[in-house]
C-alpha cells in the first residue's frame, strides 16, 4: 500500500458513517416512558439521595467503576509532536476504541487546551468525581512527570500515564524473555538507552525494578551520554541516569553493550555500532514509524541479535495495547487508589509468561496463520491474544490487594480469570451462572463431570482442553492413539496434558461387549457382526457408546467432521427421550437479553406434532440452564390468523398447549411481535405471552438456520450451540468453525446440561 493509499484508507475511515471512532450508547432499556422515568426523573433522585449519604455507592449506581478519562493536552502526540488538542482528538478516541475493545472499559476523551503544569493539574482533579480512573496521554515531558506526580497525590483514583509506563512494561516484559534467551545475568548488562523522554526513563527505572544495575545504564539525549560532568545543565530526572563515565557519544557507550533500547528518533543507529556490540546483543529500536535501525539492517551484521521495534509489520511489536487495558481493568475492578511500582511489576511478568505458552490457533488466523513460538522472533504475546486479558488483569487486582491500595476484594482469582474471558462477549452472565452450577454441583457429588472428546488430536480441542483443565469441575478425557495425540501435543507445545486419559476404541476393555451389543440391537436393521466392530472403532460411535454406557458423563464430538458425520453415531447410539426427535438448539446471548432459537441443525420439515416436542424440548432447556420457566413463541409470517396459510405453527401452538398445558406459549406470530413486549401488549393483548418471548420455535430448518446465522453475524450477540435435546445422554457437537472459547463454551454447557 503506497503513502497515498494509506492516507485516503485512513481519512475516510475516520470520516465516511458517523464522523469520528466512538459513540454513548444506554446501557439500561429506554423503549417505555416507564424505563425513561427510572432512567430520569423522577426514578434518578433514588440513586442520588443513596450517593449522597455514602459516596462508594457510586460504584453501585453509576458507571464510574468502568470509566477512564483519557486525556491529553496535545503537545506530544504520537510521533507528531506538540500539534494541540483538537488535532490530537483522533488518537484519544482511537485510545477509547482498544479500552473497550480488549478490556470492556468505557471511555471518555478529554481534550484539554492548558499547556501549564497548574492548569492541567487544576483541570483534572476537579473531574475525579466522574470517573473511575485516568490515562495520561500525548503530554510532553517534563510536564508529563510533574502532572501524574502531583494528581497522584491530590486524587484517590489510579492515575497512569501511559506514555511512560505502559511502554515500559511492554518492554520490560519483552526485555525479560530477551534476556532468558541470552542467558546473560540482568545485573551484570550493559544498557545503552537513546532518548530521555518520559518513556525511556520510565523503561529504565521498570529495567532498574527487574534487576539491571543503574550504573550500567548509560542514556544518551540529543547532545550525547548523559553524565556526571554535564550535572548542570541537567534536569532533576536527567541527573537520576546521569554516570559517571568518560564515553561521550552514542557509538562510544554502543561498543560492548549488551542492550540497546531506542526510544529517541529514526535512523540514529548504524550497522557499525550494532557490529561493535556485545554477543547476542538485543536491540529494541522503538521510535515510531521509523525505528532508529531496521532490524534487516541488523540482521545484515549480526544474525546472533534478538529485535524488537515499535511497528506491526515487525517480529515483536512493543505496542502499549497489551498493557494500559488490562492494567486499568484489574484496578477498576479492586477499585484501586493508584497504579503502583508492585501492580506494574505484576504486568509485565504476567506478559513475559504468557508469550511462553503455546499460542491458540484463533490468534494465528488473526495474523494470517503465521506460526508463533517463544524464541527470538516472539517474546511478548500478540494484541488479539484474549488470554492477555485474563493474565494481566488478575495479577494487576492480586497486586494491589496484596500492596493494600485496593478499595474491593475479590475472592477467586480462577473465578475472575473466567468472568474476564466472557466480559468480552455478551454471554458472560449466562457463562457465570452455568460455571456457579457446575461448582455447586462438584461440591455435592464426588469428583468432577468427566468429558470424552472424540477427537483428542485435533489442535483446537487440545488447546480447548487445556483451558478446560484449570477448571476443577470438569475432567477431561481424550479419544484416539495416544502415540498421534502426544505428537500433536509437542508439536503444540500442550506436552503438560500428557498425563490426561486417553482411550483407544479396541484396546477399552468394554470394546467387545460394546460392538456384540450394537450387533444385537441393531442385526434386524442390516448391521452384521462385522460393521458393528468396524462402527465401533470409529471415534464418534464409540465416544457416544460410553456415554451410553455411563463410562463418562458427556461426549463431545467434531469440530474436524461434518455435523451429520457426528450427529447419525449420537443418535442411532444414544436415542432420544420420550421417541421424540432430537432438535439442535441455539442459544443467542445479547446484552440485556437470551434467545434459546430451535430448531435449527437437525428437522428438516418437522410437523406440528414434531414443532410442538421440539417446543416441549426447548422448554426443557431453558429451565434447567436458566432456572426459570419460559415464555415459547411459534414464528410464522402471520401473526394470530392474519394470514390464513399460516396453519401448521398455529396448529403447533394449540398441541403444545394440549399435550404440554405447563408450557406458557402462544402463536403463530410474527418475530417482531414474539420479541418486542410493546408491540406484542399493544396489538395483541389477549395473547398468553407476557412479556417478551425466551424460546423462538421456527417452522422448518431453512428459517430457523438462515436466522440464528444471520442475527450471530449481524448483531451483537454470542451463540452457543447446536445443542442437541432431548438425548438420553449428555452428546453435543462442536461446529467446524467454532473457537476454543466457543468450544470451552460449549463444553460447560454440555456438563451443565441435566443437572
Amino acid at each position: 500500500m503506497t503513502k497515498e493509499e494509506l492516507k485516503k484508507q485512513a481519512l475516510d475511515y475516520h470520516r465516511l458513517g458517523r464522523a469520528g471512532k466512538i459513540e454513548v450508547i444506554p446501557s439500561k432499556p429506554t423503549s417505555s416512558s416507564s424505563d425513561l422515568s427510572l432512567a430520569y426523573t423522577p426514578g434518578v433522585a433514588e440513586p442520588c439521595l443513596e450517593i449522597a449519604k455514602d459516596p462508594n455507592r457510586a460504584f453501585d449506581y453509576t458507571a464510574k467503576g468502568n470509566l477512564v478519562g483519557v486525556i491529553s493536552n496535545g503537545s506530544a502526540v504520537l510521533g507528531l509532536g506538540n500539534i494541540g488538542p483538537l488535532a490530537g482528538k483522533p488518537v484519544m478516541e482511537g485510545k477509547g476504541v482498544l479500552f473497550k475493545k480488549f478490556a470492556d472499559i468505557d471511555v471518555f476523551d478529554i481534550e484539554i487546551n492548558e499547556p501549564t503544569v497548574e492548569g492541567m493539574v487544576s483541570t483534572i482533579s476537579a473531574m475525579e468525581p466522574t470517573f473511575g480512573g485516568i490515562n495520561l496521554e500525548d503530554i510532553k515531558a517534563p510536564e508529563c512527570f510533574e502532572v501524574e506526580t502531583i494528581l497522584r497525590e491530590k486524587m484517590n483514583i489510579p492515575v497512569f500515564h501511559d506514555d511512560q509506563h505502559g511502554t515500559a512494561i511492554i518492554c520490560a516484559a519483552g526485555f525479560l524473555n530477551a534476556v532468558e534467551l541470552t542467558g546473560k545475568k540482568i545485573s551484570e548488562m550493559k544498557i545503552v538507552f537513546n532518548g530521555a523522554g518520559a518513556a525511556a526513563m520510565s523503561c529504565a527505572r521498570t529495567l532498574i525494578h527487574l534487576g539491571v544495575t543503574k550504573e550500567n545504564i548509560f542514556m544518551c539525549d540529543s547532545r550525547g551520554v548523559i553524565t556526571k560532568d554535564r550535572w548542570e545543565s541537567l534536569d532533576k530526572y536527567k541527573q537520576a541516569f546521569a554516570n559517571d563515565t568518560q564515553l561521550k557519544t552514542l557509538a562510544d557507550v554502543m561498543s560492548g553493550a549488551d542492550a540497546f533500547l531506542g526510544l529517541s528518533v529514526p535512523k540514529t543507529v548504524t550497522q557499525e555500532m550494532v557490529k561493535s556490540m556485545a554477543k547476542t546483543p538485543i536491540i529494541f529500536a522503538m521510535a515510531n514509524p521509523t525505528p532508529e535501525i531496521f532490524p534487516d539492517e541488523v540482521h545484515e551484521v549480526r544474525d546472533d541479535a534478538i529485535m524488537a521495534t515499535g511497528r506491526s509489520d515487525f517480529p515483536n511489536q512493543i505496542n502499549n495495547v497489551l498493557g494500559f487495558p488490562f492494567i486499568f481493568r484489574g484496578a477498576l475492578d479492586v477499585r484501586a487508589t493508584t497504579i503502583n511500582d508492585e501492580m506494574k511489576l505484576a504486568a509485565v511478568r504476567a506478559l513475559a509468561e504468557l508469550a511462553k505458552e503455546e499460542v491458540p490457533e484463533e490468534v494465528k488466523l488473526a495474523y494470517g496463520n503465521e506460526e508463533f513460538s517463544f524464541g527470538k522472533n516472539y517474546l511478548i504475546p500478540k494484541p488479539f491474544d484474549k488470554r492477555v486479558l485474563t493474565r494481566v488483569a488478575p495479577a494487576v487486582a492480586h497486586a494491589a490487594i496484596q500492596s493494600k491500595v485496593a478499595r474491593a476484594g475479590i475472592g477467586d482469582m480462577e473465578e475472575y480469570a473466567s468472568y474476564l474471558e466472557s466480559r468480552l462477549d455478551t454471554s458472560g452472565d449466562f457463562m457465570k451462572k452455568l460455571r456457579d452450577k457446575l461448582r455447586s454441583k462438584n461440591k455435592n457429588k464426588n469428583g468432577p463431570v468427566k468429558i470424552a472428546f472424540t477427537e483428542g488430536r485435533n489442535s483446537r480441542v487440545l488447546q480447548a482442553v487445556k483451558e478446560l483443565r484449570k477448571k476443577s469441575f470438569i475432567e477431561p478425557i481424550l479419544i484416539g492413539e495416544p502415540e498421534s495425540i502426544y505428537a500433536k501435543m509437542e508439536k503444540h507445545g500442550l506436552e503438560d496434558l500428557k498425563d490426561l486419559q486417553i482411550i483407544t476404541p479396541k484396546q477399552h476393555p468394554r470394546f467387545q461387549e460394546f460392538y456384540r451389543n450394537h450387533f444385537e440391537e441393531n442385526k434386524r436393521n442390516g448391521v452384521t457382526i462385522s460393521m458393528a466392530m468396524d462402527r465401533m472403532s470409529r471415534y464418534t460411535f464409540f465416544g457416544a457408546t460410553l456415554a451410553k454406557y455411563d463410562e463418562v458423563d458427556a461426549v463431545m464430538s467434531g469440530p474436524s467432521l461434518t455435523y451429520p458425520e457426528c450427529f447419525k453415531p449420537m443418535n442411532r447410539i444414544v436415542g432420544t427421550t420420550d421417541q421424540r426427535k432430537a432438535a439442535g438448539i441455539y442459544i443467542l446471548t445479547y446484552k440485556d437479553r437470551t434467545l434459546f432459537l430451535a430448531d435449527c441443525t437437525a428437522q428438516i420439515s418437522p410437523t406440528p406434532e414434531d414443532l410442538a416436542d421440539i417446543a416441549s424440548s426447548t422448554s426443557e432447556l431453558y429451565q434447567n440452564l436458566m432456572g426459570k420457566k419460559p415464555q415459547v413463541a411459534f414464528l410464522s409470517y402471520s401473526s394470530f390468523g392474519s394470514n390464513l396459510t399460516a396453519r401448521d405453527q398455529k396448529r403447533a401452538a394449540q398441541i403444545t398447549k394440549e399435550k404440554y398445558p405447563e408450557i406458557m406459549c402462544d402463536g403463530e406470530m410474527q418475530a417482531d411481535v414474539a420479541i418486542n413486549p410493546n408491540i406484542l401488549e399493544n396489538l395483541f393483548p389477549f395473547s398468553d405471552l407476557k412479556g417478551a418471548a425466551d424460546v423462538l420455535i421456527f417452522p422448518d430448518l431453512n428459517s430457523a438456520n438462515i436466522s440464528y446465522k444471520l442475527l450471530s453475524q449481524l448483531s451483537d450477540c454470542t451463540t452457543i450451540g447446536p445443542i442437541l435435546t432431548p438425548m438420553k445422554k449428555n452428546v453435543n457437537i462442536f461446529a467446524r468453525t467454532a473457537t476454543i472459547s466457543e468450544m470451552v463454551n460449549m463444553t460447560i454447557l454440555t456438563a451443565t446440561i441435566g443437572e
